[in-house]
């Protein structure tokens, strides 16, 4: 027989189950009960499968097919269909006497019927032991409920195990059946964890799910987050809808979370729509463009007093059955917000717009447009989504007001009526493009760039046909919108005549369109002769908002070449707060194509930080990367990719693709990190791109070919100006061509003493030295290097030192244990670690063995033993650590022999009583430290910087 999925986060109910359903002396009474979807059935199957597969006889009382009257002859019927099952002599006489007993029934004979069943089921069970199994007795009817109590309770069949599983039933009248009652053990199934729920996904789906997807399924359940039926019901709805992608070996989420929802077959959508679908769907479709309250629903009265009638039953139903909520303020919300877009998709027979515009209306008509604006700025929603059918002289005013008032408390409900009015003015007039530009600065002022992108029509439609001199607006809104597409990854404006007409007028939308380039996002252009400060710049009040200035775009720009044309620019700022460190964290973000952190340097506090857009979310990454975070680096770069996919395109994070690429490699998952690579299209310029490619197709075994192309990539990026990021890839080909290629790694070193003259960043000059270490053995200069890169929170560059030092310095086994520490927390593939051993063998030591209890527990080993401590079996662990089970099984073998714990109760003791508290993950380093007297490797890691 093929073996079944074992059922996830029920081990425990199982095992209770299944030795209750055992053969025993006396008889025993189970209750299974939870809520619909819990896994009552799913646990009863998983148990009467493990007691069978011993040889025992597990038998169904099927109560559900009797046609009869209910009450003791419904239960006499189903005992008799068990006893037909059974084959024993004796079991024939004892089906003619219930027969008999319940012919007499009719005349009060009930409780004779009752005892006979009791004394057969008791007598069949001493014959040939058996057990009972009763699923959904919560479906029976009370006299049949009451009739199996009284059994149970009072004429109970010695040594027949006896399991029942139904909801819970809240406990009606006094003579109600209460079958809780009858039984010895009631197990309730408790809701799933997260983390079992993330073994549940992971299972069904068949590869691991991305930590996003797990929050967002989570989300969209609210209270049956922990409910196994309605996390199915979210997936199989995603399978219909296409709505998952593989990314990175990992199952992500396609499109927004508004999209997740139940199948229509779902319980908790049938309990819904039972009596009646039309109400509860328009009631989603209000809920989903709009703020409603209990009292909006009495303003739908004179529009239509009968939907009015049927809304208000349908709200009072759903909040008695806890479906929808109801907070202080009267606010109507779904409990689940998956059964909302369930209903979503049901088709509407009611005009939700309409319905709209009758919410506003009403209102409206009492308190004028613009009061109904500024007293309820909660109704713009409801005229966004009114559309047409609510007219302009209604909706212009009333929106106008209320983007006022809630600009000051609620952005995000103002920006979506800045946007909503601007589609119903018309375009080129001076209101209209000065509500264009208090909706941009919106959005700058409060980071929401996705906002500002929404802006782009009536912005290229008032492009396209220039009106009146409007102040500026025009001129700022065009700014804001390319600046936000920046932010967005994607290159601003587009490449036809509008594009043209919009770099002759204004000269800085240009210079944002050439910027991108230098930062890895959309072509690489030149930079524009015409980038001078426009007369009317003052309108753009610059040096006092968010948007950078002329001068400010001009050093952004100038921070990925060299450092003469950046002490130009930074001069032209004509501002004493950009100090020399704000100079260096500006070079190491223009490194990595980080535009975020490189605004931040610029801007300083008039930067808005933006982290939920793709620029925040990669500044995040890169401080991961460099702080040696990698997986959550890769999982930032599953959500730029991601999100980047939902908003209709291919994907636009070059640079991400790049620095996943980059952290695969090293992990020595090459498959990985060229499907990464395989994303970024052949036309991309940026050393960093170069420098993945470099790594990949080395280690890939095409030596010749990825050093030929990485001269050309260098030759390429420094022929664009593209300085910044390029001393890694001549790093990376002196590191590779040192061995068999010294030419070549001879050629790299001369090139990076060119680029540190021309640069003069931090960045080359490490590479400059450790370069030097390697080639000419300057011990010196690598620690130094070293230093550098502890200073800028460079993990990876202080890696790299520490293998320099292992090889030229005079003591090798501190920087071996260093190099060996950093390999740990990054965790390093095969080809780094090859590279260490080499180091160890040249030097004739021994390599840092394996951490042994004195040497401490990594992070990874703690969160290992606090998921034992939480009563994590094997299984439900290397779900949430994306690995095998006999990788646990040997992680937790090695914490055994380092601990000196025999079993995972003796090590999660230790830990609590803090046994273990002094085997922190410490480096392995001499009382004397690192050689020359300097602090030692490790010591004083500083923050991760740009």
């Amino acid at each position: 027989m093929e073996r079944r999925a074992s059922l996830v986060g029920r081990d425990h109910q199982v095992g209770v189950v299944a030795d209750a359903l055992r053969p025993a002396g006396t008889a025993r009474t189970l209750l299974v009960t939870g809520e619909a979807g819990a896994g009552k059935t799913a646990v009863l199957d998983e148990a009467r499968y493990a007691v069978v597969q011993e040889g025992a006889k597990v038998l169904r009382l099927s109560w559900e097919t009797a046609t009869g009257p209910t009450g003791a002859a419904t239960l006499a019927d189903a005992v008799c269909g068990v006893l037909a099952e059974i084959q024993h002599a004796r079991l024939p006489a004892h089906i003619t006497a219930v027969r008999r007993a319940q012919s007499r029934s009719g005349d009060g004979g009930e409780l004779t019927l009752l005892s006979t069943l009791g004394e057969t089921l008791a007598d069949a069970a001493c014959h040939v032991p058996f057990a009972l199994v009763l699923d959904g007795v919560e479906r029976m009817h009370p006299p049949t409920a009451s009739a199996l109590q009284l059994m149970l309770r009072v004429f109970r069949p010695a040594g027949l195990p006896v399991v029942m599983a139904g909801r819970p039933v809240p406990r009606g009248p006094a003579g109600a059946p209460d079958l809780p009652t009858a039984a010895d053990r009631v197990l309730d199934l408790p809701p799933l964890r997260p983390e079992e729920v993330g073994e549940l996904v992971g299972q069904r789906l068949g590869r691991p799910a991305d930590p996003a997807l797990l929050a967002a399924v989570r989300r969209s359940l609210g209270p049956l987050a922990g409910n196994p039926a309605a996390v199915l019901s979210v997936l199989t709805a995603l399978d219909e809808d296409d709505g998952l992608v593989d990314l990175d070996g990992r199952a992500c989420l396609a499109g927004t979370e508004d999209d997740l929802r139940l199948t229509v077959d779902a319980e908790p959508l049938r309990g819904v729509t039972a009596d009646g679908t039309d109400a509860a769907v328009a009631l989603a479709g209000l809920l989903h463009r709009a703020e409603l309250r209990l009292e909006d629903l009495h303003r739908l009265l004179p529009a239509c007093a009968v939907l009015t009638a049927d809304l208000g039953r349908t709200v009072d139903r759903l909040v008695r059955e806890r479906a929808l909520t109801i907070d202080g303020d009267g606010r109507l919300a779904f409990a689940v917000p998956a059964l909302a877009a369930a209903l979503r998709t049901l088709p509407p027979r009611r005009d939700v717009r309409s319905m709209h515009a009758a919410v506003v209306q009403t209102v409206a008509e009492r308190l004028g447009p613009a009061a109904t604006g500024a007293c309820h700025p909660q109704l713009a929603d409801h005229v966004a989504a009114a559309g047409p059918a609510l007219n302009d002289g209604v909706a212009v005013p009333l929106l106008l007001a209320a983007a006022a008032k809630d600009a000051r408390s609620y952005h995000p409900r103002a920006a979506r009526a800045y946007l909503s009015v601007l589609r119903r003015l018309p375009p080129n007039y001076p209101a209209t493009l000065g509500v264009l530009r208090e909706a941009a600065e919106l959005g700058l002022w409060c980071g929401d760039h996705a906002h500002v992108l929404g802006l782009g029509e009536p912005i290229l439609t008032s492009l396209r046909d220039p009106g009146p001199t409007d102040g500026g607006g025009l001129e700022f809104a065009t700014h804001a919108w390319g600046l936000s597409a920046l932010h967005e990854h994607r290159s601003p404006y587009d490449d036809g005549a509008v594009a043209r007409e919009v770099f002759a007028r204004m000269p800085r939308a240009a210079m944002l369109a050439a910027l991108g380039g230098r930062y890895g996002i959309g072509p690489l252009t030149p930079w524009p002769s015409s980038a001078e400060p426009a007369p009317d710049s003052g309108r753009l009040h610059d040096g006092h908002g968010p948007l950078p200035s002329w001068a400010e775009l001009r050093t952004l720009a100038a921070a990925v070449g060299g450092h003469e044309e950046l002490a130009r620019a930074v001069h032209g700022l004509q501002r004493e707060e950009v100090c020399e460190a704000a100079i260096g964290r500006l070079r190491d973000a223009a490194a990595y194509g980080d535009l975020a952190g490189a605004l931040e340097s610029v801007l300083g506090e008039r930067y808005v930080h933006a982290g939920h857009s793709a620029a925040g979310r990669y500044h995040a990454m890169v401080r991961d990367y460099l702080a040696g975070r990698w997986d959550a680096a890769l999982s930032a770069a599953r959500g730029i990719e991601r999100r980047s996919r939902a908003c209709g395109g291919p994907g636009t994070g070059q640079l991400a693709r790049a620095l996943a690429a980059e952290i695969h490699c090293f992990r020595g998952d090459l498959v990985r990190a060229r499907e990464w690579l395989d994303l970024i299209p052949g036309t991309v310029v940026h050393p960093l791109v170069a420098r993945a490619r470099l790594g990949v197709r080395y280690w890939s075994g095409q030596q010749d070919a990825a050093l030929e192309e990485a001269w050309h990539d260098v030759r390429r990026a420094r022929g664009s100006g593209l300085l910044a990021g390029t001393e890694r890839v001549l790093m990376r080909i002196l590191e590779f061509a040192d061995e068999t290629r010294p030419r070549q790694a001879r050629q790299a070193l001369e090139q990076l003493a060119a680029l540190h003259a021309e640069a003069d960043t931090a960045m080359t000059r490490e590479a400059l030295l450790v370069g030097r270490g390697v080639l000419d053995r300057d011990a010196d200069g690598a620690h130094d290097a070293y230093r550098s890169a502890e200073r800028r929170g460079d993990r990876h560059m202080m890696l790299y030192c520490c293998q320099i030092l292992a090889d030229v310095g005079d003591d090798p086994q501190p920087w071996l244990a260093e190099a060996a520490r950093h390999m740990h927390v990054l965790s390093v593939g095969r080809p780094g670690r090859a590279r260490l051993g080499r180091s160890a063998q040249r030097r004739n030591v021994p390599l840092p063995r394996g951490r042994s209890a004195r040497e401490g527990l990594s992070e990874a080993d703690v969160q290992l033993i606090r998921m034992v401590g939480e009563g994590g079996t094997n299984r439900q662990i290397a779900a949430r650590l994306a690995c095998s089970e006999k990788t646990v099984e040997q992680r937790l073998a090695r914490l055994f022999q380092r601990t000196g714990r025999r079993s995972r109760v003796e090590l999660v003791a230790a830990w609590l009583d803090g046994s273990l508290a002094g085997l922190g993950p410490v480096p392995d380093v001499p009382p004397g430290g690192a050689p020359g007297g300097a602090p030692g490797p490790g010591a004083g890691s500083g923050p991760a910087g740009g």
